[in-house]
Order: structure tokens, then C-alpha cells, then sequence
């Protein structure tokens, strides 16, 4: 009350402000404009979703800039900032303004003399005004609504739904979380037309996304197009005209969204949830921060820990360049002679640096891969590795390097790195890279701009300084009142755990169960239904008395954080013919996921019975090609299987197929190789498994394509591909041959032309059955086991070949 009171007070000494500055308003006319020193100067969009004004962005230094009004904040505080006009001049806290002026520029002063930031304007002087929109689009225009200037040309590192992202524009990074001046990353169209993302450091300067190693098509881009348009739409889906395309996890909602290049150098969509309003991330580039070049800077170490998140390290012989900045890396501490006889190498484990190698040498010895590097005054070391081939054996590469960028320590990495030093250091010549000294990448010193301004003194008068510090000492007072209560509640434990246990489900949508819930649901762990490479699957009944899969994975390498990541990932897909996760488990080293229950179990159980006639096998074939299609093109990249078989295809009341287990690629530990495979090991189970598994080769959404293939000709005609089907030849011989190539082998044969579909089919099946309609499904099989994996359909093509004949039920 105290407070209020003052503060009524002391607005009635203040003076007013000018008539030419409009306060809270959408737009501002001609001859107007908004002053640093009012807070109240804002213009707010028509339904309140997005607001413009100066923003604090250091001591003493403000931008014009628009944030996003919900979450609700004040300019003082940690708004969402969406766009910035001058975020590498800021300017004065006293005498600044947004201008319109009355010949049509839209100027930004700094302490009322010099222009910071203008918009010339080239249109009709007619009633032109600047107006916030509620897409968050402020925009210069004239009662005609013809556009002189939009802030969605000259976007910062923010992307809004409906913006179009052209090869005009471009995202530039912050260049910190605190420090929001133009920072080292750039998202743009090149001039190849391919969306790419580039590091542009202090010295140094490379594209790492899409793979730099791989050609646009290889990754799956098309340079085929001239418009270079992207746009994200506002159910969650980006789509650009290279054919890179993503969709959100909670893709279909209408939800407030912004895609951010954020100052790591990783991309971001975030979304904000309906219930608590809060940013969640919906989905992101990399999961693997030590991707991102130039992230720890040059001559130091990137290592990712899902208990403390990213850290850098110095390598030995070297310290940090700039103590508030990993950017500026670190510098050598040590003299090296260029005499090879004084130099020596020190071995640093699974440790890699990517790029800026003066050769690289196949098939050669280790020995001889150190004398080139002593043999150059300006090799700083050289990698060591062995790269897998068809050879009988691992072939040794070796790559020496005149830089050392873009460190990063894998465990998973099968090379080391070897370090030139001087001998008299006396190093050992073993030294791991665990024997580092190793720091937090977040910049611990925030260091505040402040502008050296000077600008004139108003004493004013004494009343109203006693009221402002009386004010101001109220509101501390109110504040700390509040926290007070805030701890209080918070010091019970069970008031504690609520709160947490509240926190989790709203940010996951689905239930956190505890151990011990899972012990009661499924009688201790009682009745066994089934088990696989990922865990063991119990029947269990919950409290609620539904019906519950319970799985109980093996492997528990992930830490509670992580894994609520990837579950709520894959809690977020949904699809009428994927299992549904009802929610988890994530109790000390437990990991448990509940699904659906399926009555009628899996495909496993009920191939060869007469339970499934032709029109099941087909409609089961179908369904379960949407769900992979779903997986592979209308969620998060990289959603693959990795394990398509009939024991993961599960049947409901009515024999409608749900795929389960789609998750397990994921939450199994999964670490991106150096073969850009994205597995560390293989995946899968024999005779279901592409040749990419076995030959090491690059693993994409067409290795679900190679075993979905298998499994329709396993449904078709009865036979496992675990085993050899057996033939006899014309001589009476017994022959061992594969289940795909003896199915060719049948398509192929002269005697069977047109009726060959007709002997492959399993007997269960009987006579009643429509011919075309299973050669279809033979023929798209076929298809989708070729060697070659561009030869194998994608499973989108997979339902549209099914579905041609309009006859289909």
C-alpha cells in the first residue's frame, strides 16, 4: 500500500510527457516518436503478443528492439527478444529516440545528436506510419498499406512462423547468452542454394553444416532451384526450397514459436507451452554441441557430459587467450624449434581436430606419418586413425595438421591425436587427454557495456529524489517479501516434489512413474511378454487400472536429464499407427517406458496362423509403411528404426499393426561416429539388417526401408530370413538359398511368367485370395531389399505404390 501510495506521488511531480510521444500504442505517426527515458514508450501489437521499445542490453546501453509480450516480462527483465535494429551500437539511457520524422526516415539517435540507425524512406509522405503487428512484423508503411520497410526483411538470429527466409536474409548469432552484440554464426542460403550454417570467427572461417565432407545430394539436398525460399509455418513445419525440411515435435499445434540461431551455434525451434507458458525446445539441429566449429576456440579440447553439458579445455603446453571468452581459444605457452631432432609428440586419446591438414596420407605407417610432420616447421601435430574399407583389415590413415580447430574428445572416436611439443618439457609421452585441467564453456564474467557518455545534469528537487529512493526502498522490501515466502514453500520436501513432479509432466505431456510404481504395477515383474536387444517387457496393470507394457531397458548410460530429453522427444510422436508412450521411468539407474498394451501381441505371434488372412497381411503392410513414412518424414530428422521386424509390430483388438520400440535408436546411448553414420554400433537383428550395417556404410531412413521389405515377404510367403529357404533343384540337389533370392529366383523363372506371385505365397492362406493385390505387395518388397540403397523407395513411396489402385479397401 505504502508502495502504491508513493508511487502515485511521485507521478504528480513528475512532469508529462511531450505530445509528440505517444505511450503503449501499435503504431507511431509522423512527427512522433519514443524516448529511452519513458518506459511507458512502447508500441504494443493490436492483441498484445508482441512489444517494441528500448531494451536494456548493458549499463548505460539500450536497443531498439521487439520482444514477445507472454511469457509476460517487463524491459528490464529477461525478455524473449525476437529483433534488434542496433544491436552493435547501442545507445545513451538519456536524450535517445525513435524518430519518424516528417520527410518519411525512421531515424534512431543516440543522446540526441548523431544517427545510430535510419530507414530511408523512398514512398509516398501520405499518412506513412510505423505499426507492430501481431505476427511481430514492424512495418513501415502508408494508409494504402503500401510497405516502405519491414523489420521481416532484416531479421537478427530469430525466425518467426510465416517470415520468409531468402537468399536476401540471413541469421547471425549473439555473441553471447548476456552479450546480444553480432556474434561468430550465420544461418544463409549459398550460392549454391543450399541452406548452410557457417562459423566466422576472429581469424578463422568454415561451413559445418551440412556435412563439409559430403556433397549437397548426398545429404539430401537439391542445388536445383533458383528462388532460395524458407519459411516456418505456424503448425511447426520448415520447409525450404533446397528440400531441407523438419517438423516440430509438437507439430499440428498452433502455439507461439520462434526458430533461433542461438550464440552456440546450434538451431533451435522453441515452442511455448500453453499450460505454464514457458520456451520448451521442440526441436534442434545437433544433439552433439562439439560438432559446432569453432565452439571452444582454437588449440583446446570440446568434451560433452549430460551431468555438466559442454566443456573446453586447453591442450597441454597452451592456456586460455581471453579468461571470459572460449571463443578466442587458447595460446601456446612454449617456444618450438623447427629442428626435428628437438621436437617430440605427445599422445592425446580419442581426441580429434577437424580440418586444416596439409595432406593426408592412406596406408601408411605410423612412423612415417611423424616424419612428415617434423619435416614442416608449421605441422602442429597430426592425427592418427584407422579407417574401415572392404580390405581385409582396417586401413591406417594419417592427417597432418597446420592448425588445430575444432577440437572434440570422443570416447567413440577410434583415432588420437599427437601433439608436437619440445623434448626439454620432458612431457610424457602418453599423456591422456583425462589428465586436463578442464573448465566451463559459459563465460562466468559478464561483463557490463557501458557507453562513455556525457549528457546534462537536472538536479531537480529534493522532494522528488526522497520519494524515488523512498519507492525504491519499498519495492525491495516488497521483493524480498516475496521470496521469503517463495523459500518457505519450498522448504517442505513433499511441497518440493510436487512442484517437480508438476514441472516434469507439463514440460513431457505424459506421467513420471517412481520404481516402485513399476514394481507394484507389473507384481514385481511378474509375467514376461516379451524382450529384445533394448530390455525386457513386462505386462503390468497401472493405478488407474489401465493395462500397461512395461519395458525395462538394459543399458542406463544416460543421465535423468538426457533422458527426459529424448523421452519427451519421443513422447511427443503421434501417429495412429505408432505405440503409445503413456510415460516413464527414470529412478536412480532405473530406465523403464510404459506403452499401450496390445491384445493380440506381435506379428511374430501370429504370422502363419489363420488368424490373418490376405486383407490383414495387406492393411498391415500399409499401416505399418505410414508409420515409417511418419518417423522418416513428418517428425524430427533422424527418427529411424534401426530394428523393423515382425517382433516390434504390435496388433490391436481389431489387428490394426502400431510400431513399438521406434525409440530405442535414440535413448540406446546413441553417439554420431566419424563415418557421419550417426551409430556408434550396429543396430538390428540378423536377416532383417541392410548391407550399410555390415559394410560400414553411412546409415539413413533407407536401412527401415531394406527390413520393412523383408518383413512383407516374410508375411507374404510365410518364411523367416533367419533361416535359409530350401529348394530342390532339377538334379534332385538340396540347395541353401536366401528367402529374397529365392523369391527373385521365382519372379525371374520362365516357367512361372505371370503366376509366380501364385508359388511364393504361404498356404495358410489358402485360395481366397486377390492375386494383384499380393503381387503389389510382393513387387514394393522386392523394391525395398535392393542392395543399392538409392535403388530402395522411400517409405512415403512405399504408401503410395500400395495405395494406386483407388479399388483398395
Amino acid at each position: 500500500m505504502v508502495s502504491i501510495l508513493s508511487l502515485l506521488l511521485l507521478m504528480l511531480t513528475m512532469s508529462p510527457p511531450l505530445p509528440c510521444s505517444p505511450t503503449s500504442q501499435n503504431t507511431l505517426s509522423i512527427g512522433s516518436s519514443l524516448s529511452v527515458e519513458d518506459s511507458d514508450h512502447l508500441l504494443i501489437s493490436p492483441q498484445g503478443k508482441f512489444s517494441a521499445g528500448f531494451y536494456p542490453v548493458g549499463k548505460n546501453a539500450y536497443c531498439f528492439a521487439i520482444w514477445f509480450t507472454q511469457p509476460s516480462c517487463y524491459r528490464n527483465s529477461d525478455c524473449t527478444l525476437i529483433w534488434m535494429a542496433n544491436r552493435d551500437v547501442p545507445v545513451n539511457g538519456r536524450r535517445s529516440k525513435l524518430s519518424l520524422l516528417k520527410n518519411g526516415n525512421l531515424v534512431l539517435t543516440d543522446a540526441g545528436r548523431s544517427p545510430v540507425w535510419i530507414v530511408t524512406n523512398t514512398a509516398s509522405l501520405s499518412s506513412l506510419q510505423l505499426s507492430l503487428y501481431d505476427t511481430g512484423n514492424l512495418v513501415l508503411h502508408d494508409l494504402k498499406g503500401k510497405i516502405s520497410w519491414q523489420s521481416f526483411d532484416s531479421p537478427t538470429d530469430t525466425l518467426l512462423p510465416e517470415q520468409n527466409f531468402t537468399k536476401n536474409t540471413q541469421l547471425v548469432s549473439s555473441r553471447s547468452g548476456w552479450n546480444l552484440s553480432t556474434g561468430f554464426y550465420k544461418f544463409y542460403f549459398d550460392n549454391d542454394n543450399v541452406l548452410r550454417l557457417l562459423y566466422d570467427g576472429p581469424e578463422i572461417s568454415s561451413v559445418f553444416w551440412p556435412d563439409p565432407g559430403s556433397l549437397p545430394w548426398e545429404e539430401q539436398r537439391s542445388t536445383y532451384n533458383s528462388s532460395r525460399i524458407a519459411i516456418l509455418d505456424a503448425l511447426g513445419q520448415f520447409s525450404s526450397t533446397d528440400n531441407f525440411t523438419f517438423f516440430s515435435a509438437d507439430y499440428g499445434k498452433k502455439l507461439q514459436r520462434r526458430l533461433k540461431l542461438d550464440f552456440d551455434g546450434n538451431f533451435r525451434l522453441y515452442s511455448r507451452e500453453e499450460e505454464n507458458g514457458s520456451w520448451v525446445v521442440s526441436w534442434q539441429l545437433t544433439s552433439q554441441p562439439c560438432t559446432v566449429h569453432g565452439i571452444c576456440g582454437p588449440n583446446s579440447v570440446c568434451s560433452h557430459d549430460h551431468r555438466f553439458g559442454r566443456t573446453c579445455s586447453c591442450i597441454p603446453g597452451h592456456k586460455m587467450a581471453n579468461h571470459s571468452d572460449w571463443s578466442y581459444g587458447c595460446e601456446r605457452d612454449f617456444s618450438l624449434s623447427c629442428s626435428s631432432s628437438e621436437a617430440t609428440f605427445l599422445k592425446l586419446r580419442h581426441v580429434e581436430f577437424y580440418g586444416y591438414d596439409f595432406g593426408f596420407y592412406p596406408n601408411t605407417t605410423f612412423d612415417d606419418c611423424k616424419n612428415k610432420c617434423l619435416q614442416r616447421c608449421d605441422c602442429k601435430g597430426f592425427q592418427f586413425k584407422f579407417i574401415k574399407h572392404d580390405h581385409p583389415s582396417d586401413v591406417p590413415y594419417c592427417f597432418a595438421k597446420t592448425l588445430l580447430l575444432n577440437g572434440q574428445r570422443s570416447p567413440n572416436f577410434q583415432g588420437d591425436l599427437y601433439l608436437r611439443v619440445p623434448k626439454e618439457r620432458q612431457l610424457s609421452g602418453d599423456w591422456t587427454v583425462d589428465e586436463f585441467s578442464w573448465d566451463t564453456c559459459s563465460n562466468s564474467t559478464q561483463n557490463a557495456i557501458e557507453l562513455g557518455r556525457k549528457y546534462v545534469i537536472n538536479h531537480g528537487v529534493w522532494s522528488v529524489k526522497f520519494l524515488l529512493w523512498f519507492t525504491i526502498g519499498a519495492g525491495f522490501f516488497e521483493i524480498f517479501g516475496v521470496i521469503l515466502v517463495w523459500a518457505l514453500l519450498l522448504k517442505n520436501p513433499q511441497n518440493r516434489g510436487a512442484f517437480s513432479q508438476g514441472y516434469i509432466q507439463a514440460a513431457t505431456g505424459f506421467k513420471r512413474f517412481s520404481y516402485a510404481e513399476m514394481k507394484k504395477a507389473t507384481r514385481n515383474f511378474k509375467e514376461e511378454i516379451g524382450r529384445g536387444a533394448g530390455g525386457i517387457v513386462y505386462k503390468g496393470k497401472l493405478s488407474d487400472n489401465r493395462v500397461a507394457a512395461i519395458k525395462r531397458l538394459n543399458e542406463a548410460h544416460q543421465g535423468e536429464a538426457e533422458f527426459l530429453a529424448e523421452v519427451s522427444t519421443i513422447g511427443k510422436l503421434n501417429h495412429m499407427n505408432l505405440i503409445d508412450l503413456w510415460g516413464y521411468c527414470a529412478d536412480g539407474k532405473h530406465r523403464l517406458l510404459v506403452y499401450e498394451y496390445m491384445e493380440h501381441g506381435s506379428l511374430a505371434e501370429n504370422l502363419s496362423t489363420k488368424a490373418l488372412d490376405w486383407k490383414k497381411i495387406f492393411e498391415i503392410a500399409v499401416s505399418t509403411a505410414k508409420g515409417l513414412a511418419y518417423l522418416h518424414e513428418e517428425c524430427l530428422e533422424w527418427v529411424l528404426h534401426c530394428d523393423v521386424k515382425p517382433q516390434n509390430i504390435l496388433l490391436g483388438s481389431d489387428y490394426q499393426p502400431k510400431v513399438s520400440d521406434f525409440g530405442l535408436s535414440r535413448l540406446l546411448s546413441r553417439v554420431k561416429s566419424e563415418n557421419s553414420s550417426g551409430f556408434s554400433k550396429l543396430r538390428g537383428t540378423r536377416g532383417y539388417m541392410a548391407p550399410e550395417w555390415i559394410f560400414n556404410l553411412p546409415i539413413t531412413s533407407k536401412v527401415d526401408v531394406y527390413s520393412y521389405g523383408i518383413v512383407v515377404l516374410e508375411m507374404v510367403t510365410g518364411k523367416s530370413p533367419a533361416t535359409d529357404v530350401q529348394h530342390v533343384d532339377d538334379g534332385q540337389n538340396l540347395e541353401q538359398k536366401t528367402l529374397v533370392s529365392w523369391v527373385r529366383e521365382k519372379k525371374s523363372g520362365t516357367a512361372a511368367k505371370g503366376h509366380w506371385v501364385r508359388e511364393i505365397i504361404d498356404p495358410v492362406m489358402g485360395n481366397d485370395y486377390e492375386m494383384d493385390k499380393l503381387e503389389i505387395l510382393a513387387e514394393v518388397a522386392l523394391q525395398c531389399v535392393e542392395e543399392d540403397r538409392d535403388a530402395r523407395p522411400t517409405m512415403g513411396q512405399v504408401v503410395e505404390m500400395l495405395l494406386r489402385d483407388e479399388n483398395h479397401p
